[in-house]
């Protein structure tokens, strides 16, 4: 048989060249033929993955991490001159600690530092990976360090004014979600970011208030956009005060890797992520995946870490989903990238070649 893998990072244990590496194995030893794609949503791994497509020069520079510690991140330069940006490498969950998670605290200034890097650099189109991120902050902390760096802390207009307002942004974006309400940044992603209950009407009502005081100065709201919530509503930001387009970032990767031409050539498409639930529904990797293999009339294998909600996924169009981890197993045990290769490798071999 002939396999395609598209797999996503398992967010803080494999990327995804490891977890396709890992799925292969079995496969490639009973004689299958595999073909593997290293893959983002716009989360973890985003400039790898593009880094492994088109190639590139990586730059790293001095930011701030969600709490306002000095770390250092890093973003790619491909050969035609895009720069591309990694909102999880300034202010990604992985750089908490489980206790230090609170997104009532976590900013996005270093984002916005790692923007400036890249537009001071001679960046003039820069597209951003949205996902993984500590922050909900609806990209506040992005615009006051964009601010700082080329405005000396006057106005968003001055700084716009300046080298950065003739720059072309794209917000890859892991979902669909709006900024506020029911399906919005807070309600849908903030608990997994550490939010408790009672920080969410603390949350939504400043996203809400900052939306307000946004669209009454610029004369237009974007707040319900497909994407505005997207990494803790730096979507919004991104779309509300630098005039980015809007693409899912599934999307964008799996064209330029001529994902319909591989899938094509397939029997088979194994896909997979750290954890997958109707969440992966609003757009991303697995499901855009899924989608485009389904055209082609390949079915697709949603191996991922954690399953919840399985019978949802079923109808979405799966062929099958599997869980890796045994229930039984500590997360912290799981988490383990050796331990989470063998299981996905033993999860792969039960399936097909038992």
């Amino acid at each position: 048989m002939r396999f395609l893998l598209a797999f996503d990072s398992y967010k803080g244990c494999l990327t995804s060249q490891q977890a396709a590496q890992a799925a292969a194995g079995p496969l490639q030893a009973a004689g299958h033929s595999v073909h593997t794609l290293v893959l983002s949503d716009g989360g973890e791994g985003w400039c790898e993955a593009w880094h492994a497509l088109s190639g590139g020069t990586w730059h790293t520079v001095p930011v701030h991490d969600p709490l306002m510690r000095r770390i250092e991140a890093r973003y790619l330069v491909t050969p035609h001159g895009t720069a591309y940006l990694e909102s999880a490498a300034a202010c990604g969950l992985h750089l908490l600690a489980p206790a230090e998670r609170n997104p009532m605290k976590a900013t996005s200034y270093g984002l916005g530092e790692l923007i400036a890097h890249a537009v001071l650099g001679g960046a003039r189109r820069l597209v951003v990976g949205l996902g993984g991120t500590a922050t909900c902050d609806c990209g506040i902390g992005m615009l006051h360090a964009l601010i700082h760096l080329f405005a000396r802390g006057k106005q968003f207009a001055d700084a716009r004014a300046t080298v950065l307002g003739r720059c072309r942004f794209i917000a890859a974006t892991d979902v669909t979600a709006p900024l506020c309400g029911e399906h919005g940044a807070t309600y849908t992603f903030a608990p997994q970011k550490g939010a408790t209950p009672s920080m969410l009407p603390l949350l939504e009502e400043r996203a809400a208030r900052f939306s307000r005081l946004s669209a009454a100065h610029m004369g237009c709201n974007r707040a319900c956009d497909d994407g505005a919530g997207a990494a803790g509503g730096l979507g919004y930001a991104l779309m509300q005060y630098l005039d980015a387009e809007v693409e899912s970032g599934a999307d964008l990767l799996l064209r330029a890797a001529r994902f319909s031409e591989q899938v094509s050539a397939a029997d088979v498409v194994l896909t997979g992520e750290g954890r997958s639930d109707a969440q992966t529904l609003q757009g991303k990797l697995p499901q855009r995946v899924m989608q485009q293999a389904a055209a082609c009339g390949v079915p697709v294998w949603l191996f991922s870490g954690q399953v919840a909600q399985v019978e949802t996924l079923h109808r979405a169009g799966f062929a099958g989903v599997c869980p890796v981890t045994p229930p039984s197993l500590p997360l912290s045990e799981a988490l383990q990238p050796a331990t989470a290769t063998r299981l996905l490798a033993d999860a792969v071999r039960r399936t097909f070649l038992a």
